[in-house]
């Protein structure tokens, strides 16, 4: 651990980057796709108002539902659309340029959704969460090339691993402003939204002043004096030829291929172990049963008998519990190996899944299981955090050269957005379900309760049709 701290107060521009780099590049992605769990009704109590102002009557359930749905998936639309579109932006034009450009475009989104409650249009918000989906998809790829290719060869796993740190870290972000005590209320709501344009403004400000990545001046532009220059800027006065002797060897194997697209990397066959590896990785990671956690957390929490008031509380201290394995895991990764990591991290989930599994089915019997299941929670993104996090996004940036590196970064952020997408159209679908059944509940009680006052009613005259038939004689005095 004390050489880890040397190293990075050895390298500490290169920390200074990675810092600018993060906070305006997966960060902002893992903000926007929590934050908008917090402003969801108040965007659609916005939607009703707005909708009555103009039209006079009030929005029917069903249209308040597909436009908030509209809202959840154009994200994804603009997310899906940067991927397809930093592949050729970044081989062009270079990192650096792609998320100077791509901080403009979140400013711009940031205008819309930060204004729009004012200008009383929340076709602004649709606007403004597209223009963010694009900036997410393309700040992805950029970002976690970039920060593949500045890393020397001692800390390549810690570099990599950032990518992971960064966007925890905005989920963690989203769970603190979004607490009704500061930025989650109903006046407020706006400028939680806005938050992500003040963060791509100050990487707009910083950035322009750390060099473009040395594999991408030497490799692509043929520039071997900017390459040497930017090494020496960012790692500082040193003997580097084992970094600069692996670039000049990939540039002997790749000499005359450009950067390959989608269809290029399919037909070519020396890659289809690499990208064997890769849908291994991403398959497990999309069925390690995070997703399910995820969105059965606050129900779990629910069963534990938690207090309403409390449970924003908890899922915060989830959210910091992961962040701080994934730096756990930055600063160990190339020490132990990745594969290590790997096993040793879907391993201990498996069994904590187990655990959990049993947890829940005893709940009913032992009341003290249900705090178990608290502390399960817990420790499976614990694990997820050291293990499979941060060691998967460092072995696929590893196993691509240069050539192929854009196709592998754009299929992984593609992924992690449909997978993304459908966690929120299952809640949506979820949330809409369980109003359903309490409507219909509502309606049968109410029905029920109509048929108890027709049968007592209907009693009640047949007593009193007995007394007046009745014989006088045998009427009371």
């Amino acid at each position: 651990m004390a050489g880890f701290l040397s190293d990075l107060v050895q390298y500490r521009k290169l920390l200074l980057m990675i810092m600018v780099l993060g906070i305006g590049g997966t960060h902002l992605s893992g903000f926007q796709m929590s934050v908008i769990n917090y402003t969801s009704p108040y965007i659609q109590k916005f939607i009703n108002e707005t909708w009555l102002e103009r039209y006079g009557s009030v929005l029917h359930q069903e249209t308040l539902t597909l436009l908030w749905s509209f809202i959840v998936s154009i994200y994804c639309v603009g997310g899906m659309i940067g991927c397809l579109c930093s592949g050729y932006l970044t081989a062009k034009y270079g990192k650096k340029k792609c998320l100077l450009f791509n901080d403009v475009v979140l400013l711009v989104a940031t205008l819309h959704t930060g204004f729009s409650r004012r200008a009383k249009s929340f076709e602004m918000i649709l606007i403004g969460r597209f223009l963010e989906g694009i900036g997410a998809g393309i700040n992805m790829n950029a970002h976690v090339q970039y920060a593949g290719e500045i890393s020397p060869k001692k800390l390549r796993g810690f570099v990599n691993v950032t990518s992971s740190v960064f966007l925890a870290l905005g989920k963690a972000v989203a769970r603190i402003l979004g607490l009704r005590d500061l930025l989650g209320t109903e006046d407020m709501w706006n400028v939680l939204l806005s938050f992500s344009g003040l963060v791509a403004l100050i990487q707009l400000l910083f950035l322009p002043f750390f060099p473009e990545s040395p594999p991408y001046l030497l490799l692509q532009k043929g520039d071997k004096a900017g390459c040497l220059k930017a090494m020496k800027q960012l790692w500082g006065e040193g003997n580097y030829h084992t970094e600069f002797d692996d670039m000049m060897k990939e540039k002997a194997v790749t000499k005359g291929t450009k950067i390959m697209n989608v269809l290029e990397v399919l037909k070519e066959p020396s890659v289809y172990p690499q990208l064997s590896t890769m849908l291994l990785l991403l398959l497990s990671l999309q069925l390690c049963g995070l997703s399910a956690i995820t969105f059965y957390t606050s129900e779990i929490f629910q069963t534990a008998n938690l207090q309403e008031s409390i449970i924003p509380y908890v899922s915060l201290g989830v959210a910091i519990s992961e962040l701080i394995s994934i730096i756990f895991c930055s600063s160990i990764i190339d020490r132990f190996g990745r594969r290590i990591l790997l096993w040793g991290g879907y391993l201990l989930m498996a069994l904590i899944l187990v655990l959990l599994e049993t947890s829940l089915l005893l709940s009913d019997q032992f009341l003290w299981m249900r705090y178990c299941s608290v502390i399960l929670i817990f420790l499976f993104l614990i694990a997820y955090g050291i293990g499979p996090a941060g060691a998967v996004a460092s072995v696929m940036n590893e196993i691509f050269t240069l050539s192929t590196r854009c196709f592998l970064v754009l299929f992984a952020s593609s992924s992690l957005l449909l997978s993304w997408s459908f966690q929120r159209f299952s809640s949506t679908c979820s949330s809409q379900k369980q109003k359903g059944s309490q409507s219909l509940k509502s309606q049968k009680n109410s029905k029920h309760v109509n048929l108890r006052r027709n049968v007592i009613r209907l009693w009640r005259r047949m007593l009193l049709k007995r007394r007046h038939s009745a014989p006088s004689s045998d009427r009371p005095p």
